[in-house]
């Protein structure tokens, strides 16, 4: 199973970034790729494992961790 979650980004890295764009170089290649995994992939990219809702939104909607809530005494 985790194979094919791999699978799927990198599908999905390749069509939506790579494949689009022509590098002049790979420090060029490697800040295009960044900034789509950042900006893009976990930004604004509808996510159909998070009801097709972007991670930014999704993660907005999240309640705070257990950790970062009061216990009442």
């Amino acid at each position: 199973m985790a194979n094919a979650k791999c699978e799927s980004f990198m599908k999905t890295l390749k069509c939506e970034e790579v494949h689009r764009q022509e590098y002049r170089g790979i420090d060029e290649a490697r800040a295009s790729i960044e900034h789509f995994l950042m900006k893009v992939y976990n930004q604004k990219r509808l996510h159909s494992a998070l009801n097709y809702v972007p991670p930014a939104e999704f993660e907005v909607s999240l309640p705070p961790p257990v950790s970062q809530t009061r216990v009442a005494s």
